[in-house]
């Protein structure tokens, strides 16, 4: 689903961000754009970048156990 209309940044854009090492919101606008132009995204950009770094977190943490 699109999150950003501005700069055409999906939910997915926004995984493989993390997956590439995005942490933070800054690091999410640099990669993609989000919520760089007029902000609207910003709520649930936030919120899909806090999910996939939990995500990650907990598939990291499987994977070494």
């Amino acid at each position: 689903m699109y999150v950003c209309i501005c700069n055409a940044v999906t939910d997915r854009d926004i995984r493989e961000a993390v997956e590439n090492g995005a942490s933070n919101m800054r690091a999410l606008k640099q990669c993609t754009g989000a919520a760089s132009q007029c902000g609207k995204c910003l709520p649930q950009a936030k919120a899909i970048l806090k999910e996939a770094i939990a995500e990650a977190n907990y598939f990291d943490a499987m994977g070494t156990a």
